[in-house]
């Protein structure tokens, strides 16, 4: 019989969390049952808390950057045992039989499953998910600051790797927020020349000390104009609309524009630019399993981080509040004190 799992539940959009306690049934043959230590907030949760996109269901359970321990294991799994130390991100799923699955590219398995899509997340004392979506925290990796890296960290390593980015290539970051810092840090530790695009003076020397050898002011057309075909690849990790062309005429001939956030407005971009410099505009969800360790491994092995900021996770409405304000620093942490 399984154990009653206490959470944090909204029954309705933009509603606060209060106190829901499930059953989750059996644990699937291929699930790894987790007991919570901490859980990341990441905006998606907001997103998903507010039904921005559409496909919200209540009542809701966020959190999909959690960290814990296997407290449970179904009869098919593999690579765990009881008492480990793992991580889940956005993904706690796939089919492992389409051509993505089999390419080792899970990550873009259509029917894969999300830990916060119609089924309870980790603002929980406990959180399930198949096996091969739970990722060992290597030593090394500070285990109270790792849960954001499970989104937030592999969302912007993941482009790094898929595209080829080289230590000799020049970098822009849009945004430095949750994501943009740490792509930041994966960058500058990765070799390359890292230029930090922000329309904030408060984080112009925030974003030197995380690893940009300089700043551009995305609010002033001067700084753009000048920057004007000179970098090999840029990030954008904001969720707004930009002046996207400006930005494609950075890029270098060959050069890539990547979003990683999540822009719900149609990006407005002019053909001749991109056709005569050959340049590319991309996007791209969170990493397969095997990425997720190369991140991990990358950062043990580099000493990166989140910077981050920590609320008991019965205070998880103010966390909430503090990330939606705008002034999270750079990412939140949920510590469980909701029980075992």
């Amino acid at each position: 019989m399984s154990t009653p799992i206490k959470a944090l539940a909204a029954f309705g959009s933009k509603q606060a969390l209060q106190a829901y306690e499930y059953t989750p049934g059996p644990l699937g043959d291929d699930q790894v049952e987790i007991a919570v230590e901490s859980c990341g907030i990441c905006h998606s949760d907001l997103s998903m808390l507010d039904n921005d996109w559409g496909i919200s269901s209540y009542p809701f359970v966020p959190g999909h950057e959690v960290v814990g321990k296997v407290v449970a294991l179904g009869a098919n799994t593999k690579r765990h045992k009881i008492g480990d130390r793992v991580g889940l991100g956005w993904n706690s799923g796939s089919c492992g039989a389409c051509p993505q699955c089999l390419s080792g590219n899970q990550n873009l398995c259509p029917t894969a499953e999300s830990t916060i899509v119609g089924r309870p997340g980790g603002f929980a004392t406990r959180v399930r998910a198949q096996w091969t979506w739970l990722n060992p925290i290597p030593e090394g990796l500070d285990a109270n600051k790792a849960g954001p890296m499970f989104c937030g960290g592999i969302t912007v390593f993941n482009p790094i790797l898929q595209f080829g980015v080289k230590p000799t290539d020049r970098v822009g970051v849009i945004g430095i927020g949750g994501l943009g810092h740490l792509a930041l840090k994966f960058l500058r530790a990765w070799g390359c020349e890292v230029v930090a695009f922000t329309s904030s003076d408060a984080k112009r020397a925030e974003a030197l000390e995380l690893g940009a050898h300089r700043t551009l002011n995305s609010r002033d057309s001067s700084d753009l104009k000048r920057a004007a075909g000179s970098f090999d690849f840029i990030l954008n990790t904001t969720n707004v609309g930009l002046d996207w062309n400006t930005y494609i005429a950075a890029l270098k001939p060959k050069g890539r524009l990547h979003t990683v956030g999540a822009v719900l407005e149609p990006l407005d971009l002019a053909a001749f630019p991109m056709i005569g410099g050959q340049k590319s505009v991309s996007g791209s969800p969170i990493g397969s399993p095997a990425t997720v360790d190369t991140m991990l491994e990358f950062s043990a092995r580099h000493g990166i981080a989140p910077t981050t900021e920590t609320f008991p996770m019965s205070r998880a409405n103010d966390a909430l509040e503090h990330l939606r304000s705008g002034k999270a620093r750079y990412r939140i942490v949920l510590e469980n004190d909701l029980g075992d």
